[in-house]
């Protein structure tokens, strides 16, 4: 069948020479047509013929070059997605399915309400098993990630940049407002929330900017309809009225109270130091702490070293889009230094920077070098960008290159050159792909309530004390006991022991959290009358000393000291746990306030009796690597009640008080030879004793018989 006869385009045909080439201009209706009438004309200027289109009843299908490249996309994109699902099934091939860390087991407690009791009874679910006996409201919360606060802020960043970069426009107008009003009216839909969105400090950067940018199109509006000595009086006068009210008003209201501060745990994002001295809490949680060179090297590995490339291609050629993500990734960088949880934040631009590195750098060395003697011409003009500014994009994917920069020829690079530089870039992906799937399964595959360790032949050994400890106490305990735990534990406890407890992983009382910790730093006594005011049946504490676990409460001892000393500064001192020296040692040298407070007696009661190793003496602690130094550990409040297989977790019973206070009868000891006389006590100084009231009776005359 004879193609149809067209006349000669007007516009320049994106085809060259390669066929392959022509798979690019598909679709790309700017250029003008690309049918069978611009094959003609690509003929009639001298070019090499496409090849010819397919069959009727094929086209529109994988013979078109669009349907490969859907294909090939989708493929790709399926492989990628397979291969994080299957990195995630790491911990159910080794150990089950099983919740690992501490957090999801209150989601699985609120998932269990909800589908025994319904959603009702859900929206006003009132916990009584936590935070005894305060208990805690649950129903009508948010179940949110307070991660939020970074997108939430990181949005009016970019527009308030796009403003200073004079690259405002009605779509960056639209976009924001529209954005900003409806998730504002949504997110004050939940009474849980209310007004908060506008009365935190989390908050003011958003609506500060959302204000700016109606007063920047507003000016906008009047530039347009008056003149420029109007407009300038106008500004300067209008600008500064506006920014010294705006200005006195956050004050007043952040004065009054009316806008409530930055939270504890945002300080510290800005000033490292300030959650120690200040809110200890906050800085007792592993995830707050400062990330090391090491951390980031763990999770990113190559990535580290392509990262600053890609971000350097994004800045290279910039638009709207692109201040969005240099400003994510700058921000990011920042907030992961400081806090190893925010790494989360980090790790998504980090993996699309380094992409475009990888990208540029095998699109410069695996191109075509018939591209590079003929390349495409595309319509870009100074007309264009001016139409369209900050719009790099000819289509997705795929950058507009000026006429100037297509004018340009690269200089040819060698084959050796090219095959090296692949097979170093393959080679690299090759270990990123290697080490992300061996951190996958051993560092993020593990559960925290089952631990493993590996003997000299290769077997392993599951250490099971968790669930062990949580099982007896839910088949063991009454129901309604109370449990007295560090917080960390807290909502485990609820989860898989369905027991009350004192103080869970919310943290959202401090003082009750210190009032705990100040139990666990006194001595028995002092704590024994803590516990009984809070009603505490039971004790849990997490004993590493006999695996040389690092994560027991001897380890986190000293985090408990400073919230209760936070708290009650004249009852718990830091400086009284520690020797003259200024160490917290756990052996003789240790201070006696430490050998003798209650976590140390419930870590190291009856220990002082086992003996790890013939080449270790009795009581040696192998997390700590040092034999204990109060080995006669005697209870007179509590009792041991459980003890895991692995001492992992050891749970004491509280007694009850007595009825009445038993008094401690000493022998009698009798001695017919006694080691010195007795001595009175008289003296002479002492003065003459009489009888008070004493009757008086005088001296009379004997009455006879003859004077009767």
């Amino acid at each position: 069948m004879a193609e149809p006869s067209a006349p000669e385009s007007k516009h320049k045909s994106s085809l060259n020479s390669s066929p392959w080439s022509g798979l690019m201009a598909l679709g790309n209706s700017r250029h003008g047509h690309h049918g069978p009438g611009a094959q003609c004309a690509h003929k009639a200027a001298g070019g090499v013929a496409p090849p010819k289109p397919a069959p009727a009843g094929l086209s529109g299908g994988l013979s078109q070059p669009a349907g490969w490249q859907s294909l090939l996309s989708f493929t790709i994109l399926f492989l990628a997605w397979l291969a994080g699902f299957s990195s995630r099934l790491f911990a159910v091939i080794r150990f089950e399915s099983i919740i690992h860390e501490f957090d999801p087991w209150f989601n699985y407690r609120s998932t269990h309400h909800l589908a025994s009791h319904g959603f009702y009874e859900f929206l006003n679910w009132f916990d009584e098993r936590a935070w005894y006996p305060l208990g805690r409201i649950v129903g009508g919360t948010v179940s949110a990630w307070g991660g939020y606060v970074f997108i939430i802020n990181l949005i009016p960043l970019h527009v308030f940049v796009l403003l200073l970069m004079q690259r405002y426009s009605k779509r960056v107008y639209i976009a924001y407002s529209t954005f900003y009003i409806v998730g504002l009216i949504l997110s004050m839909q939940i009474p849980f929330v209310g007004f908060q969105p506008i009365r935190t400090s989390e908050h003011m950067a958003a609506a500060g900017v959302f204000a700016l940018l109606q007063a920047y199109a507003f000016l906008q509006y009047l530039r347009d309809r008056l003149t420029k000595q109007e407009f300038q009086t106008l500004f300067f006068l209008g600008v500064s009225l506006a920014a010294g009210a705006v200005f006195l008003s956050v004050i007043y209201l952040t004065y009054t109270g009316y806008i409530a501060p930055w939270s504890g745990r945002f300080y510290s994002l800005w000033d490292t130091g300030y959650a120690k001295i200040h809110i200890p809490i906050i800085a007792s949680v592993s995830e707050h702490q400062p990330t090391t060179w090491v951390s980031f090297f763990f999770d990113l590995h190559i990535l580290v070293c392509t990262f600053p490339a890609g971000l350097w291609f994004c800045i290279k050629n910039i638009n709207d889009e692109r201040v969005f993500v240099a400003l994510y990734a700058i921000s990011a960088v920042y907030f992961a230094g400081v806090m190893v949880r925010l790494m989360l934040t980090l790790t998504p631009v980090v993996c699309m920077l380094s992409a475009i590195a990888f990208s540029n750098v095998f699109e410069h060395y695996l191109g075509d070098d018939m591209k590079r003697e003929n390349p495409p011409v595309e319509d870009s003009s100074d007309e264009d960008d001016k139409r369209n500014p900050g719009n790099l994009y000819d289509k997705a994917g795929k950058v507009r290159k000026h006429v100037t920069e297509q004018e340009k020829t690269e200089e040819g690079l060698g084959p050796n050159i090219k095959s090296i530089v692949t097979m170093l870039m393959l080679m690299l992906l090759m270990m990123f792909a290697v080490h992300c799937t061996w951190v996958t399964s051993n560092a993020y595959s593990s559960p925290s309530v089952v631990l493993a360790s590996y003997n000299h032949d290769g077997t392993r050994n599951i250490l099971d004390d968790f669930r062990e400890a949580y099982f007896w106490l839910r088949q063991n305990t009454d129901e309604h006991a109370r449990v007295m735990s560090w917080w960390d534990y807290g909502y485990q406890i609820a989860g898989m022991a369905n027991r009350t407890t004192l103080v869970d992983n919310n943290t959202w009382n401090n003082s009750h959290i210190a009032l705990v910790g100040k139990a666990m730093s006194s001595n028995e006594t002092a704590a024994y009358k803590i516990m009984r005011s809070l009603d505490v049946d039971y004790v849990l504490v997490i004993f590493g000393g006999v695996i040389g676990y690092s994560g027991d409460d001897i380890n986190k001892f000293l985090w408990m000291v400073r919230i209760a000393e936070g708290e009650h500064p004249k009852d718990i001192r830091e400086s009284d746990y520690f020797t003259p020296q200024g160490e917290f040692r756990v052996d003789k040298a240790g201070s006696p306030t430490l050998l003798n407070c209650l976590m140390y007696k419930m870590s190291y009661y009856r220990f002082g009796e086992m003996q790890l190793d013939f080449r270790t003496p009795p009581g040696f602690d192998r997390t700590r690597n040092a034999e204990i130094g109060n080995k006669d550990i005697k209870f007179k409040h509590l009792e041991e009640a459980f003890t895991s297989e692995h001492w992992l977790v050891r749970i004491y019973k509280v007694k009850a008080p007595d009825n009445r206070e038993t008094l401690d009868h000493k022998p009698r000891v009798t001695n017919i030879f006694p080691k010195q006389k007795y001595l009175s006590k008289k003296t002479t100084k002492r003065k003459r004793g009489y009888i008070k009231n004493k009757l008086v009776f005088k001296k009379g005359k004997k009455i006879s018989k003859k004077t009767v």
